[in-house]
C-alpha cells in the first residue's frame, strides 16, 4: 500500500474543504479503491450522546446505529483508542453487519477541538489483513484532514454560530 501517494491524492481533493461529510464520503472513496483488502470502509458518525450512525461509505450496506457499548466500533469510540482485530470472530460483542468480515480497523475521527466526531471502519475478509503501518498511516491521514474541521475556523459552524436561536 502506498500511503504517502494516497495522502498526497487525499489532500489535493480535500485542500481547503471543511464539510465533515463531504470530507468523509471523499475519504472513504479513496481509501476503499486504494487497496483490494478493504471491502467495506466508511464512517460511523457520533449523532448523539454513546451513539454511532452510518455515514459516507463504501461497499454493502453497512449496519444503521451502533452503540458506544458494542462492536469493533462502539470500542473505538468509547476508549478512543484504535481498534486493530485479527480475527473478528474472537471480538467479544462483534457485531456482524457482513457475514463475510474476517477482520477490522477502527480508528477514531476528532475534529480540529479534539472532539470525537466519528469512527473510520475498514471491514476485510481475509483475517488478519490489516498492520500497525496501517493505522497509523491511516490516522495519520485522518489527522490531516479533520483537524482543519470543528475549531473556531470552520466557516459552516461559525454561520451556525451567527444563527439567532
Amino acid at each position: 500500500m502506498d500511503y504517502p501517494a494516497l495522502s498526497a491524492r487525499i489532500n489535493a481533493l480535500t485542500e481547503g474543504e471543511t464539510d465533515q461529510i463531504a470530507l468523509m464520503a471523499t475519504l472513504a472513496c479513496e481509501i476503499h479503491h486504494s487497496d483490494g483488502r478493504f471491502d467495506w470502509t466508511g464512517f460511523y458518525r457520533v449523532t448523539a450522546p454513546e451513539v454511532l450512525k452510518i455515514g459516507p461509505y463504501q461497499g454493502g450496506h453497512g449496519c444503521l446505529v451502533i452503540p458506544f457499548s458494542r462492536g469493533v466500533c462502539g470500542a473505538a469510540a468509547r476508549s478512543g483508542q484504535v481498534q486493530l482485530v485479527a480475527d473478528v470472530d474472537a471480538f467479544p460483542g462483534h457485531i456482524a453487519c457482513a457475514s463475510s468480515t474476517r477482520s477490522e480497523l477502527v480508528l477514531p475521527v476528532r475534529d480540529g477541538a479534539g472532539r470525537l466526531i466519528a469512527v473510520l471502519d475498514i471491514d476485510s475478509d481475509q483475517p488478519d489483513a490489516f498492520t500497525q503501518a496501517d493505522a497509523t498511516a491511516l490516522g495519520d491521514i485522518l489527522d490531516k484532514v479533520f483537524r482543519r474541521t470543528g475549531g473556531m475556523h470552520d466557516p459552516s459552524l461559525a454561520s451556525r454560530r451567527a444563527a439567532p436561536a
